[in-house]
């Protein structure tokens, strides 16, 4: 038995190595985005955290409206690809979806709706796909993000009056809010040309 087994593994490498090649390099791509967002969300919620300590919610705001973007453009800068966040309740105009995003993203959505541990379930979300845009082929990533306890004091559904006046001088045009624990808020985006 093992030797049919082996024959039939090697046969395998013999009759499709390109799809072995293919997957073996989409895995160190999915590594690779894996990793920086690692970095992003990591010194995101770094930033996040030390300005609620000095100044709650409302504090952390600015972070959100000035070091956020900052934060995402120097990652990208290290990474050699773009990296950013979008959503289909977007806070900031400029995280706006396009048209793959949104498609991803509703697809997340489906998803999470199919699933018995909702709560669970925006950890686990991600996708991957090589798409072909203007004649120019790039790998699209995207991993959720969820609704976690301390995401509700600025997107939940009972905000705080200091929260609510920062969000509209920030954010005048805001679609961010009315999220329950557990819920999907959006997802990191990433886009990496071949």
């Amino acid at each position: 038995m093992k030797r049919v087994v082996l024959t039939f593994a090697l046969s395998s490498l013999i009759f499709s190595p390109q799809s072995l090649a293919e997957e073996d390099v989409k895995n160190a791509f999915l590594a690779t985005y894996r990793s920086t967002l690692g970095e992003l969300m990591s010194e995101l919620k770094s930033e996040l955290m030390a300005a609620m300590k000095k100044g709650g919610p409302a504090n952390a705001l600015e972070v959100c409206s000035t070091k956020a973007p900052q934060i995402s453009a120097k990652i990208s800068k290290q990474a050699g690809f773009f990296v950013g966040r979008t959503s289909l309740k977007p806070r900031n105009a400029n995280n706006a979806p396009d048209d793959w995003e949104k498609k991803v993203l509703n697809a997340f959505e489906k998803s999470k709706a199919r699933s018995k541990a909702k709560n669970e379930v925006p950890k686990t979300l991600e996708f991957f796909e090589v798409v072909e845009t203007d004649g120019h082929k790039k790998r699209r990533y995207m991993k959720a993000i969820g609704t976690g306890g301390v995401c509700l004091l600025c997107h939940g559904t009972n905000i705080s009056p200091d929260v609510k006046t920062k969000l509209k001088e920030l954010y005048p045009d805001d679609t961010a809010t009315g999220f329950k624990f557990g819920d999907l808020r959006g997802a990191f985006s990433i886009t990496d040309n071949l």
